[in-house]
C-alpha cells in the first residue's frame, strides 16, 4: 500500500508528533508499505535525505519565536509528487497548513483520509494570539476538520472521548504511538551519568520534553526546587530544548540551585534512552498532552512517574502503583511532597518500577503499527472512488466535483469555526 503522511513537524524537530510520524513511518515500511512524508524544511535536516521518501516544502522557520516551521503552500510541487507516488490513502497529522494540503489531495484524488488528533490545539494559541476567542476558534477548527475526514485517530481513550464530546461524528480509533520496550531495557544509566559528570550516589529527578510554555514547566520547577531544598543530594535533570530553557535556568540560579540543575539539551537514540535510565524518578506536569509519550517512555526504562492528572497521562500513570497521579489543581507543595514520599520509601521503588515496565508493554510498537496498518486496509476497502469504466470527461468531471467539494468543506469549516467561537457556543 502507498501511504502519504502530511505533517507540520518532522525530524530533526524533537517533539511528540515528529517522533510519532517517524516511528510509524519506519515500522510501516518494515511491514512492506511504501510511505511518503510531506513535511516542512527544518534547520539541521540531513542533506542526503531520501527524496523518494520525504518531500520537503518551503517553510518559515521559528514561526512567531517558536521552534516550529510553518510550511508555505506549494500545490504544484505536491501535485507533481502525488502523480509520481500514486497514494492509496492520505494520513494528515494536523488540521491546518499541510493539513489543508492533505485534505485537498485526498479530495481531488477521491482517496480516504485519516487525521490523527495529536494535540490539544487550544493550548498552543499563545504562539499566535492568546485569547478565549482564539482558543474557541482552534477547537472548532480541529473538530470541523476531523468531520471532513474518513476517520480520526486519537492517541488515547480520554482524547477520543473529548473530541467526541466536542462534536466529532466520524469514526474515532484509539491508536497510541508505540514504544520499543526492548531498546529501553538495554539503556545504560551509569554511562549517561558518567558522561554528564553526575555522581552515582545522588537522587536524580528527571524530565524530558520540549521546554515551552504549554508544558506547565513553571509549576514543575517550583515543585522540584521545593524538594531540592529538603534533599541536599538530589539533582534535577532536564532533557530537551525550547523557548523556556533560559527562564528555567534563571529560576534555579535565582534560588541558588543552579549547580543542581543539569540541562542536558536535546538527546535522541541511545543517548536519550540512557538519560531515562539514569533517572531515579520521572516528573511531568503538562496538562496539554494527548498521550504523554515521554511518560510511557520513562516507564519503558522502568522509572516511576509523578504527574498531574491530564488526558493521556491518566491512562499511563496509576496512583500508588507505578507512581503518583496528582489532581490537576494540585499545588507545587503537593507535588514536592509526592517526590519526598517516594524517596523516603525505598522499598516502593522496585515495585513501582516493575509496574511501570508492565504498563509500557501495553504500548508495544509492533502491535500499534499493526493496528494502524489494519485501519488503512479497512479504509481503502470501504472508500468510494470514481468508477474505472467511466473514461474521459465523465471521470474528469467526477474528480473536479470531488475537488470543489473539498475546497468548500475547508472554507465552510473555517467560517463555521470563526462564527461559533465568537458567539461563545463552545462549551468545552
Amino acid at each position: 500500500m502507498n501511504i502519504c503522511m502530511f505533517t507540520n513537524t518532522y525530524l530533526p524537530h524533537v517533539g511528540g508528533v515528529a517522533k510519532s510520524v517517524a516511528c510509524f513511518e519506519q515500522d510501516l515500511r518494515n511491514l512492506g508499505h511504501a510511505v511518503l512524508v510531506v513535511a516542512p524544511t527544518f534547520p539541521g535536516m540531513p542533506e542526503n535525505e531520501d527524496q523518494a521518501r520525504v518531500l520537503r516544502v518551503p517553510a518559515i522557520q521559528n514561526f512567531n519565536g517558536s521552534d516550529f516551521s510553518a510550511g508555505i503552500p506549494t500545490p504544484f510541487l505536491i501535485a507533481q509528487k502525488m502523480d509520481d507516488f500514486t497514494p492509496d490513502i492520505i494520513h494528515s497529522h494536523h488540521p491546518y497548513l499541510l493539513g489543508d494540503a492533505a485534505m485537498r489531495v485526498a479530495g481531488r484524488r477521491s482517496l480516504p483520509i485519516v487525521f490523527t488528533h495529536h494535540t490539544l490545539y487550544e493550548e498552543y494559541t499563545h504562539y499566535v494570539l492568546s485569547s478565549k476567542t482564539m482558543k474557541n476558534f482552534v477547537t472548532r477548527l480541529s473538530t470541523a476538520y476531523a468531520n471532513c475526514c474518513t476517520g480520526v485517530i486519537a492517541p488515547s481513550r480520554s482524547i477520543a472521548d473529548l473530541i467526541r464530546s466536542r462534536g466529532v461524528t466520524v469514526p474515532v480509533y484509539v491508536i497510541p504511538t508505540g514504544i520499543d520496550c526492548d531498546a529501553f531495557q538495554k539503556g545504560d544509566g551509569r554511562r549517561f551519568r558518567k558522561a554528564m559528570g553526575i555522581p552515582e550516589n545522588i537522587d536524580l529527578i528527571g524530565h524530558v520534553g520540549r521546554l515551552a510554555p504549554e508544558k506547565n514547566l513553571g509549576f514543575l520547577c517550583e515543585a522540584v526546587k521545593m524538594y531540592l531544598g529538603q534533599n541536599k543530594k538530589a539533582h534535577f535533570l532536564v532533557v530537551g530544548d525550547g523557548p523556556d530553557l533560559k527562564r528555567i535556568k534563571k529560576s534555579f540560579d535565582d534560588d541558588h540551585l543552579g549547580k543542581r540543575l543539569i540541562a542536558a539539551g536535546k538527546k535522541t537514540g541511545n543517548e536519550l534512552i540512557d538519560a531515562y535510565c539514569a533517572m531515579d524518578l520521572f516528573v511531568f506536569s503538562s496538562l496539554s498532552e494527548t498521550q504523554g509519550l515521554v511518560v510511557a517512555e520513562a516507564m519503558a526504562a522502568g522509572k516511576p512517574v509523578i504527574a498531574l492528572d491530564a488526558p493521556g497521562v491518566r491512562e499511563v500513570v496509576s496512583d500508588n502503583e507505578n507512581g503518583r497521579l496528582l489532581p490537576a489543581d494540585a499545588s507545587a507543595g503537593d507535588f514536592s511532597d509526592a517526590m519526598a514520599g517516594f524517596f523516603m520509601k525505598p522499598d516502593v521503588k522496585p515495585i513501582w518500577a516493575q509496574n511501570a515496565l508492565s504498563m509500557a508493554h501495553r504500548f508495544d510498537r509492533v502491535k500499534m503499527t499493526g493496528k494502524l496498518s489494519a485501519l488503512y486496509e479497512q479504509m481503502t476497502t470501504c472508500e468510494l472512488k470514481p468508477s474505472g469504466d467511466q473514461p474521459g470527461l465523465v471521470g474528469a468531471w467526477e474528480v473536479l466535483v470531488h475537488g470543489l467539494k473539498t475546497e468548500w468543506e475547508l472554507l465552510s469549516s473555517k467560517i463555521e469555526a470563526i462564527a461559533e467561537s465568537i458567539s461563545g457556543q463552545d462549551k468545552h
